[in-house]
């Protein structure tokens, strides 16, 4: 799945002169965290986040706080070196960005344009679409080696009984680099009849039994 399938293309921007003012608003009006600083090129200079707004913002605690601080321009706060995704690369591959640099939003740019941004949000929900759980149905666990082949094998007893697989997923087993789990979710609310062919056929199912305890 490329990232411009799942981008929201309708940006809310700041220039780098609007005030933190402008921002808080925008924020708060939109329950948005993240708002891309942009130049007249719409070119992205800088980034701004809630925290970075909450953090310049004066206290509603403190009366005597001055409230002018909020008339500065936003460029004295935001984020300069921004990290930027193309509309063309893999959401698998940028969900990396999300978990190493902890990020919450990423602008989306072509061509030195911003065209879109991706969210916490987004991710999550591909995820779900990735996975199928959005689908009702049943989810099945096997252990198989791992080898070539595995995964028509396997799937082959599926398709004996004309079963829809909704998402196949493939995880390691624990540290163990000779195993694989293939996951299959199904569309049917009574796997038990594949289940059982799994079985005679010799595959260990995790899932809907037979869960290891993890190696010490």
């Amino acid at each position: 799945m490329l990232v411009e399938e799942i981008m929201n293309t309708n940006v809310i921007t700041l220039s780098p002169r609007a005030s933190i003012a402008e921002a808080l608003h925008l924020l708060q009006k939109h329950r948005i965290r993240h708002i891309p600083i942009i130049n007249d090129q719409n070119h992205v200079v800088g980034i701004v986040s809630d925290r970075d707004v909450r953090d310049a913002s004066p206290s509603i605690l403190d009366r005597d706080a001055d409230q002018l601080v909020l008339q500065n321009e936003i460029q004295t706060i935001m984020t300069r070196q921004v990290v930027t995704v193309h509309p063309l690369d893999f959401v698998e591959e940028i969900a990396r960005i999300f978990y190493d640099e902890e990020f919450a939003s990423v602008p989306v740019v072509q061509n030195n344009q911003l065209v879109g941004i991706v969210t916490e949000k987004d991710m999550l929900y591909t995820l779900i679409q990735l996975t199928g759980t959005h689908v009702q149905g049943s989810q099945i666990e096997v252990k198989v080696p791992h080898i070539p082949g595995m995964i028509p094998k396997v799937t082959s007893l599926f398709g004996k009984r004309n079963m829809n697989i909704i998402s196949v997923l493939v995880y390691p087993f624990y540290d163990d680099p000779n195993y694989k789990i293939l996951v299959f979710r199904v569309q049917t609310m009574n796997p038990n009849p594949v289940i059982q062919e799994l079985r005679e056929a010799g595959y260990e199912l995790m899932w809907p039994n037979n869960i290891p305890e993890p190696k010490v």
